[in-house]
Order: C-alpha cells, then sequence, then structure tokens
C-alpha cells in the first residue's frame, strides 16, 4: 500500500490549505514537520529535486509538488485515482 507524506512547517498557509484537501478526502497521510530540524529539510530537498519550499507532497513514489500542484491535479480529476492507490 502507498503512503501519502507532506512535508510542512507549523505556520505555512499553504501547508494548512494541502492538509485540508486531503482531509476532505479522507486521505491518512505522515506529516513531517521541517521546520525544527534541518536535516528533515535536507533530505526532503533532495527527494523534492531541489525544491526547498513547502509543503512538499508524494504520494507512494509520485512527487506531487507543492499546495497549488496538489489542487490543480484535483482540478484536472488525476488526484482521486492517485490517492485510491494510496487509500
Amino acid at each position: 500500500m502507498m503512503t501519502v507524506e507532506i512535508y510542512t512547517t507549523r505556520t505555512c498557509p499553504f501547508c494548512i490549505r494541502a492538509k485540508q484537501l486531503l482531509d476532505q478526502k479522507g486521505v491518512n497521510y505522515n506529516e513531517i514537520d521541517v521546520g525544527t530540524d534541518p536535516s528533515l529539510r535536507s533530505s526532503m530537498t533532495q527527494r523534492a529535486n531541489g525544491k526547498r519550499t513547502v509543503p512538499q507532497i508524494f504520494v507512494g513514489s509520485t512527487h506531487v509538488g507543492g499546495c497549488d500542484d496538489l489542487y490543480a491535479m484535483d482540478r484536472a480529476g488525476k488526484l482521486d485515482p492517485l490517492l485510491k492507490g494510496a487509500a
């Protein structure tokens, strides 16, 4: 079973919006707070092809990207099929 992971910081409004969409869809996700641990941000940056901004969202091995990417994928009808593999 695939997992959903979201790298966040506590005060990031985009992180909150992304989590709201995942919550609305009933998705369980693993939240990784990179705000207090530089090594976690470093591993996120490596995994996200150099992107340092949060959130960075992964569904299984698929890098969805950030909040705007998540909402765009949802509007295009591509998020639900991806999440079905992760549910």
